[in-house]
């Protein structure tokens, strides 16, 4: 009989094997997870909340289930007694205790240090012009002469009015009519979908109703509310994406599906619970009630797109990677379980191919290098990073697997973004010592007042731009050379440079009490990101391949991260290839951008629609030169490409004696 069982904690991916009877709570304290609580474990406060996932977790070698935690206890009912039952079946972590291996995952509001959504708009100058319109018109009363229903006389009167034919009523609305004729003493405003279906008849004078524009990351859910009429977004609200805890990149999910029946319904259910949960949040800031919202749009990669519409996303863990359908859709908000306006619409973006789906669409969208000369790179980075590149004469897609390490994860003091998480890092180059700022202090760390600023925050790890930065600034201080090994002659006379076993690692940050974190960069870690940015430039390099070119006139690093990462660090890596960096800058988010376009403009719309099929998509998985690209794209910037214009700015050292480098195979996801 077992007396020991291994808990996996989500989003963090931290693990730990622990006596039977352990409470989740201390479970989380010995391992350092982020789980508050301010009652000491005695079920007051309410604030430990967990949710035990249930299935086979390949990615942790684990099977969980509801059973390996102990039965619901007095304090639980308690509580529920006073605040009302817990949602999605959570349980207070100080009181369920460990019975079986299992994946806990720490919902947002149970965390102290919150992951910090960053998917603000950029907004561009848009067009109002949406689908739905609101029309108000002046009905002709019955009379004994002419006996004609409500509903025709509406028609007349909109035709008369407006020049609108070809109207749709459901029976909502018809139900709704009657009484909305006569309270509004035989005025109405009336919504009109461009499709000629009705879908709202209010009495009288109505000022506004609404849209929301949604970007379904498989990290992150970002929604952006605005007034249809004037264009104005009153809200944007962030959270993370739910279905993190049946893996955190997207194969992971797909390989749960694959692994439990049935899994594609509980993503599917997480993740339209949190865009509900999201419609409340944005309502409740603007004011109205989600009753209002007629209009939703939405994008999202391949595998979110089809899990966002209850398709098992299975097909696209494998060649040829097949969507279930790569078109735009025009579906009602109420068949896909959204809470809204019982008749409101849904617009999806289309997607472009297995692995590059419709936030790719809306990111072009939003850049337009269709319209333009220049030779433009867009590029968004996530897990997979997807990337397009040309211009007016031709366009050209491709997704390359970059893996979650620019997130934060398989990095050994790696995080998400969060306060407290280290996000920019300079390092001198004579001295080798640190400087750097974390999330929620504007404070640097050489400054008398870091300590204080930072009191509330502390520092927790490293999110995914500080790993970029504190890489390239030890490429750039001598402390790796050009083939990503640290120097370990370094450690004789700096004490910055540390033995880590066989190799060497690099003390970022030493807390200075019992219990705070140490952050070093490791061999391990420069190696991950060498894997990733070395996709990343793999894909870039296939495009251009494609194209015949050599130089690229144009970057824009598209999502959260490439918002927040330094341009100049990235070409130090070789993330991204050689260009004039004042023309290299952050789209923001831009897919998001690209739904806000598509949602208050219907034109928008049919313009994606006929530039997504001139795309031309390449396949890495099946391209020959993609692992000689790999290769030598894992050199610091690269192995042979160069880079006249980062050298402009930035004194490169030299390049490291040649050895060999070993190929490795590059598995997507």
């Amino acid at each position: 009989m077992i007396d020991q069982a291994m808990v996996v904690f989500t989003p963090s991916g931290k693990r730990g094997s622990f006596p039977l009877g352990t409470t989740v709570l201390q479970a989380a304290r010995e391992l350092g997870v982020d789980l508050d609580s301010v009652c000491g474990g005695r079920g007051l406060c309410g604030r430990c909340q967990v949710q035990c996932a249930s299935g086979e977790f390949s990615k942790h070698n684990i099977v969980s289930r509801q059973e390996h935690l102990s039965e619901g206890t007095r304090v639980e009912a308690r509580y529920q007694r006073i605040h009302g039952d817990f949602v999605d079946g959570r349980r207070l972590g100080c009181q369920a205790t460990i019975q079986g291996n299992l994946l806990i995952d720490i919902p947002a509001d149970s965390q102290v240090h919150r992951q910090v959504i960053r998917k603000d708009l950029d907004r561009a100058d848009i067009t109002v012009n949406p689908a739905v319109k609101l029309y108000v018109v002046d009905v002709q009363q019955p009379d004994m002469h002419d006996p004609s229903g409500d509903l025709r006389r509406l028609k007349q009167a909109m035709t008369i009015e407006w020049g609108l034919t070809g109207l749709n009523a459901s029976l909502y609305i018809l139900r709704e009519l009657q009484q909305s004729l006569r309270k509004g003493n035989w005025q109405v405003t009336v919504a009109v979908h461009e499709s000629g279906d009705i879908l709202g008849v209010w009495p009288g004078f109505k000022e506004a109703v609404y849209g929301v524009a949604i970007d379904v990351g498989s990290t992150t859910i970002a929604a952006h509310l605005c007034d249809l009429s004037s264009g104005q977004v009153l809200a944007s609200n962030g959270a993370m994406n739910p279905q993190i805890r049946f893996g955190e990149d997207l194969m992971s999910r797909v390989s749960y599906v694959m692994m439990n029946p049935g899994g594609d319904a509980q993503m599917t259910d997480a993740v339209i619970s949190a865009i509900n949960d999201l419609l409340r949040a944005v309502s409740t800031i603007s004011g109205i009630l989600p009753e209002d919202i007629l209009e939703l749009c939405f994008v999202a990669n391949p595998v979110m797109h089809h899990l966002l519409l209850g398709i098992n996303p299975v097909e696209l863990g494998g060649a040829p990677f097949a969507l279930t359908t790569d078109e735009s859709l025009q579906l009602n908000a109420d068949e896909m379980g959204i809470r809204v306006h019982p008749l409101a619409k849904a617009y999806l973006l289309p997607c472009v191919a297995g692995h590059v789906g419709a936030d790719t669409a809306g990111v072009v969208l939003s850049e337009r290098p269709q319209a333009g000369e220049a030779m433009t790179l867009l590029v968004d980075v996530g897990t997979n990073a997807e990337i397009v590149l040309g211009n007016h004469d031709r366009l050209v897609a491709c997704s390359s697997p970059t893996g979650p390490a620019f997130e934060g994860a398989q990095i050994s003091g790696g995080q998400r973004a969060a306060p407290g998480a280290i996000e920019r890092v300079r390092i001198d180059p004579l001295t080798l010592e640190p400087r750097f700022s974390v999330i929620g202090s504007d404070t640097w760390s050489d400054d008398e007042n870091f300590a204080s600023d930072t009191a509330t925050v502390g520092v927790t790890g490293i999110c995914g731009s500080g790993i970029i930065e504190v890489v390239a600034e030890m490429f750039l201080a001598g402390i790796i050379d050009s083939e990503g090994v640290i120097k370990g002659d370094l450690a004789a006379r700096n004490p910055r440079i540390q033995a880590n076993e066989r190799t060497f690692s690099y003390l970022l940050f030493q807390g200075s009490q019992e219990g705070d974190v140490t952050v070093r960069i490791t061999q391990n870690d420069v190696r991950q990101i060498q894997l990733a940015k070395a996709a990343l430039y793999a894909g870039i390099r296939l495009l251009m391949d494609r194209l015949g070119i050599e130089r690229v006139e144009r970057i824009r690093l598209a999502g959260a991260f490439g918002s927040h990462i330094d341009v100049k660090y990235a070409m130090v890596l070789g993330l991204i290839p050689d260009c004039d960096l004042s023309q290299v800058g952050s789209a923001g988010n831009a897919a998001g951008t690209g739904a806000l376009m598509a949602l208050l403009d219907k034109d928008a719309r049919t313009e994606i629609e006929q530039v997504v099929r001139r795309i031309e998509k390449v396949e890495t998985a099946v391209e020959p030169d993609f692992q000689q690209h790999f290769v030598e794209a894992m050199a610091f910037p690269h192995k042979t490409a160069s880079f006249p214009e980062l050298g402009k700015v930035v004194a490169l050292p030299e390049p490291s004696s040649a050895r060999p480098v070993r190929r490795r195979r590059v598995r997507r996801g």
